[in-house]
């Protein structure tokens, strides 16, 4: 659950309708599918120039997540 509330949290940061982001988590044993749904025209915000913003935010997501003995993936959903 705090995989799930860390990406929610920087993404309501990044786009202009914090209201329309939308995370959900596909757990499976040890990992977990974060699934990433903003507005259509906060898309680019979250996924920045050259992808290097969804990179850092799959970083992060990484790094958390190996501390808590688990893996992560991040998908951007459109």
């Amino acid at each position: 659950m705090a995989l799930k509330e860390l990406i929610r949290t920087i993404a309501m940061e990044l786009v202009d309708h914090p209201d329309q982001v939308v995370v959900t988590e596909i757990a499976g044993e040890n990992n977990s599918l974060i699934e990433l749904r903003v507005a259509k025209e906060d898309i680019g915000k979250v996924i920045g120039k050259e992808g290097r913003t969804a990179q850092s935010m799959r970083t992060i997501l990484t790094a958390v997540s190996t501390k808590l003995g688990r893996r992560a993936h991040l998908d951007i959903v459109d």
